[in-house]
């Protein structure tokens, strides 16, 4: 088992592309296995999706109807609206699992590994990747 973490800032972005840096990492083995993708925030997840084809400008409309920065959430510290960041990982998940075939992440031809992070309170967040191989 293999396991690795780093920081993202995410300061300006709703949607950041960590893509490469998660290849990365299963590219330095050969193996199949399954990798485990975890940010340990309250207020942040993990998505698969297209990016630069204006989806990240969709899923920020998508958010705004679905949580709206307003003062109308019982979960009341920091900024107006910030309980809505807290319901985040109720509907993006801080956590995914990929296939990995000999060292290459499995993923269709349009996905991208993303953080979702409404929170403009807390820029930086940790990756936790964990590779498992598979017994053969």
């Amino acid at each position: 088992m293999r396991r690795d973490e780093f920081e993202v800032d995410t300061r300006g972005r709703l949607v950041t592309d960590i893509t490469d840096r998660v290849r990365a990492f299963v590219a330095e083995t050969e193996w199949d296995g399954l990798l485990h993708v975890f940010v340990p925030h309250a207020t942040a997840g993990l998505a698969l999706m297209e990016t630069g084809s204006g989806s990240e400008e969709d899923l920020r409309d998508l958010l705004e109807r679905l949580l709206p920065r307003e003062d109308r959430y019982r979960h009341r510290h920091g900024s107006a609206g910030h309980g809505g960041d807290h319901l985040l990982p109720a509907f993006v998940s801080p956590s995914l699992t990929l296939p990995v075939d000999a060292g290459r992440m499995v993923l269709g031809t349009w996905q991208s590994v993303v953080i979702v992070d409404p929170n403009r309170e807390n820029n930086r967040r940790r990756v936790r990747l964990t590779l498992a191989p598979l017994s053969s």
